[in-house]
């Protein structure tokens, strides 16, 4: 749901994602590292942590029932999951991109070259929005 309780639309979700991958590429680029493959199971990865911290009111990397990022990658499927960044509240791909940037073990995770799979998740709605990046060798 998106402010106000009003249904936000797939494409909405998919071009906040897409603006993300434009915008690592182009910082991963400035790094002479490789663009990351979009990888679907870790996008679900991504979406299902962004949604499920919208949806019981939570901020971290481990979830309420103890569960780490690598836990969750299991969970989906994901053997290789390297890293994951996560951010609250920036309106949009811009704003969220330059305060992982400007955060010294966000911006670790985007400019690692040796991650060469990505999956982004975006919920959108009232204390949010909220922001995952799930990164895989």
């Amino acid at each position: 749901m998106g402010p106000a309780g009003t249904p936000v639309s797939r494409s909405v979700l998919a071009d906040q994602a897409a603006r993300v991958f434009v915008l690592v590429n182009r910082e991963r680029a400035g790094a002479r590292c490789r663009p990351p493959a979009r990888d679907v199971r870790l996008a679900r990865l991504a979406q299902a942590h962004s949604d499920d911290m919208a949806a019981r009111g939570y901020f971290s990397h481990t979830d309420p029932d103890g569960r780490s990022p690598w836990d969750r990658a299991a969970r989906f499927g994901v053997g290789r999951l390297g890293g994951e960044n996560i951010a609250r509240g920036q309106p949009d791909a811009a704003a969220v991109m330059a305060a992982w940037m400007h955060s010294p073990g966000h911006r670790a995770n985007i400019l690692t070259c040796a991650y060469r799979a990505l999956g982004v998740g975006f919920h959108p709605g009232d204390g949010g929005p909220w922001w995952t990046q799930d990164f895989g060798y």
